[in-house]
């Protein structure tokens, strides 16, 4: 629990440094570009290869998209239940279906899980919430934004196949059956290990609170999705399969994460429920931080 308790102790100091003079409201974004271009990858590089294939690597990349379908078919039919505007329904398709799966979810599966178990995160998150994000989470923003186009096949598939973690999960794919030279695993040694304070830092730094009486249903019902039902969800669907209990734990977890930072962005930059977002995005941060623990007990008993 000392990784946990170092996690907490990064957002503390994020959220304090927001309050410095030095520290331009951009911080945040900067920290968040580092780790996406930099730290991000090295981990994926360092990572990856030391990951034994087996017969059920198949279910940490397609969990995320069973997943998918169910909770974007409760928030229509929730939708329509309790009448909710376009842009409520549309802000919970883009945003609820994801989770904080490599930002926060590393971190996390590294302080209850170890090392050893990030290699099954990565999977969740290359296979299954990064394509996700840049694929339904984009085309779905656009289609509830009237002012925006619908983006092309092409335009997808190069934001894809450009994304520096995309790129290093090649590399370190095609890499695998050759050892790093040392002082190339020394450099990815160094700069995979500023991936937790540095995003956890840029968390703290941009966390923001806003809620609306109006959108308190909606906020209460995605919350009791994100980080309850879909972890359910997850354990009923891979009990089905019976895998290594690891696999089963890390893949769970990742269900459990809070919704997406940037899918949340998208759908705000898409004009999208712009009080219900942030006040998604943040509260379910902060839950987070009670119902991880919980679902790491409950796996536990489970297993």
């Amino acid at each position: 629990m000392e990784s946990f308790a170092l996690v907490l102790v990064y957002l503390i100091i994020g959220a304090l440094l927001r309050k410095l003079p030095q520290f331009p409201q951009e911080t945040g974004l900067v920290l968040n570009q580092f780790v996406l271009f930099v730290a991000l990858p090295a981990l994926v590089l360092q990572k990856i290869p030391l990951l034994e294939f087996s017969s059920q690597l198949w279910l940490p990349a397609i969990t995320p998209w069973v997943l998918l379908v169910i909770v974007a078919a409760l928030i229509i039919l929730a939708g329509k239940f309790w009448h909710w505007e376009k842009t409520t329904v549309g802000a919970l398709l883009v945003v609820l279906p994801l989770g904080n799966t490599s930002f926060l979810g590393f971190p996390m599966v590294e302080a209850f899980f170890g090392e050893k178990a990030l290699p099954f995160a990565m999977i969740y998150d290359q296979a299954g919430s990064f394509v996700a994000l840049a694929t339904y989470s984009t085309i779905l923003a656009a289609w509830y934004n009237p002012n925006a186009a619908t983006p092309t096949a092409g335009q997808i598939a190069t934001r894809i196949l450009t994304f520096p973690s995309f790129i290093a999960l090649a590399l370190a794919l095609a890499l695998k059956p050759w050892p790093y030279p040392a002082f190339f695993s020394l450099i990815l040694d160094s700069l995979a290990a500023t991936l937790v304070p540095v995003i956890m830092i840029a968390v703290g730094f941009q966390f923001r609170l806003q809620l609306d009486n109006k959108e308190t249903k909606p906020l209460i019902f995605a919350l009791g999705v994100k980080l309850f039902l879909m972890p359910l969800l997850a354990l009923g669907f891979l009990s089905l399969f019976k895998p290594d209990p690891l696999l089963l734990q890390v893949v769970v977890f990742e269900a459990a994460m809070p919704p997406m930072v940037s899918a949340g962005a998208i759908a705000i930059g898409a004009g999208l429920a712009l009080r219900l977002v942030p006040a998604l995005v943040g509260l379910g941060l902060l839950f987070s931080f009670i119902s991880l623990p919980l679902w790491y007990l409950l796996l536990q008993l489970y297993l």
